[in-house]
């Protein structure tokens, strides 16, 4: 998601972890945000009120009575300022003064103005044995009642005491997807999707497998999207090296062939609103063999009997009720339309997205696609070259409708 022109408030707290916040301010600006700071005194302990200012353009609010505030009441303004706010980190003394209405400087005053009225993540960081304690848990329930608020869980690994455990700070593309996530309208609230991402791997022999150049990035991208947007998704994986980055809304389920991949959708089809089919699932699938295929003296070719695999899409259309919505892809190299438009009929789809391998810049393995939308009803939308991001948000944006 672009950040344009989006108002973004990072409060800082007194943690270890503040030394990383300049890189999620540079992440947030590149992106197109504005970003204004304010933090606890104690914060100023570990990363620079300089470096703030350097990295955000604005001066850093961290003393309620500073002679150097823009306004006399800058804990008012700056929510007024901001379209949301991220506390990172966010202490265990400052998760229980928030929950407790209690504000006793820059940076709680500012969130006790700001958490009735605008979206607010929380990413906690902390020991292990201070996330543990039943005050913290506690402050963190009540918190997480409250709609706009969304507090994070925090990361398990090495924390600054020299122990491990569950305490650390999330890593910054977290906190930047969870900033996109509180920005976006929530119009797929309640909606379940089931998405298919990813390449099929089909077993040759116990060492080789066919299988094509998908990596997963477009429908993991959609995946983000609904998620974002408030949906409950399903995605079912081929192999990809692509994360779901810790979120709760996405439920990731590996699979390896086109049958498993089958057998996974068939079962989350019944309980979906939703398919958009992104996956590269093979068409052919050949006969395993138990030990390695091996190269004969002389041998100059090998002779393979497919067989074909699971039409995924066209037994899910086949049982599509009237209130599911099933959306199919189609990579195509010749006449490329008219192949995608008998796709879409052929398969009881109520819309399907069309690339081509022709088109520079899409397809296979790039951080880019353009598309062409085609809908059962006869409509057709170009979405120009762009990153799989923003092409995921204008899909989702139409086929939501």
């Amino acid at each position: 998601m672009s950040l344009q022109g989006k108002h973004i408030l990072v409060g800082i707290s007194g943690g270890i972890a503040a030394y990383k916040i300049p890189e999620l301010i540079r992440s947030m600006a590149k992106a197109g945000a504005d970003v204004r700071v304010t933090t606890t005194r104690h914060a100023l302990e570990f990363v620079t009120e300089l470096t703030l200012q350097t990295v955000s353009g604005h001066p850093v609010y961290s003393d309620v009575f500073a002679a150097i505030n823009e306004h006399a009441t800058e804990h008012i303004s700056l929510p007024e300022w901001a379209d949301m706010m991220i506390v990172a980190p966010a202490t265990a003394n400052v998760l229980g003064k928030m929950a407790a209405g209690i504000a006793d400087d820059a940076l709680t005053t500012t969130l006790a103005s700001c958490a009735a009225r605008k979206p607010i993540v929380l990413a906690p960081a902390m020991n292990d044995k201070m996330w543990d304690n039943p005050a913290t848990q506690q402050a963190v329930a009540t918190l997480r009642s409250w709609p706009n608020i969304t507090v994070l869980e925090p990361a398990e690994g090495p924390l600054a005491c020299g122990t491990c455990g569950k305490g650390r700070m999330p890593e910054i593309d977290i906190l930047h997807e969870a900033v996109e996530a509180a920005l976006t309208a929530k119009d797929m609230l309640g909606r379940r999707v089931l998405i298919t991402a990813g390449p099929t791997q089909e077993q040759l022999d116990p060492v080789r497998y066919l299988s094509n150049y998908s990596t997963g990035k477009m429908g993991y991208a959609l995946a983000h999207e609904c998620a974002r947007r408030g949906a409950q998704v399903t995605l079912v994986s081929g192999p990809s090296a692509q994360t779901v980055r810790d979120n709760e809304h996405i439920r990731r389920i590996d699979v390896r062939s086109a049958q498993e991949m089958c057998n996974a959708c068939l079962q989350a089809w019944t309980e979906s609103d939703m398919a958009i089919l992104c996956a590269a699932v093979a068409d052919f699938a050949p006969e395993a063999a138990n030990s390695k295929i091996k190269k004969q003296p002389g041998q100059t070719e090998l002779l393979l009997n497919l067989h074909t695999t699971p039409d995924i899409a066209r037994t899910l259309g086949e049982s599509k009720r009237p209130n599911q919505t099933l959306i199919g892809f189609a990579l195509e190299t010749d006449n490329e339309e008219t192949n995608a438009l008998h796709k879409l009929e052929s398969k009881h789809m109520d819309a399907i997205v069309l690339n081509s391998l022709r088109d520079a810049g899409a397809g296979f393995g790039t951080d880019t696609n353009r598309v062409t939308i085609l809908s059962a009803d006869g409509h057709k939308t170009d979405l120009p070259l762009s990153s799989k991001a923003d092409i995921a948000r204008g899909i989702v944006s139409i086929i939501n409708n």
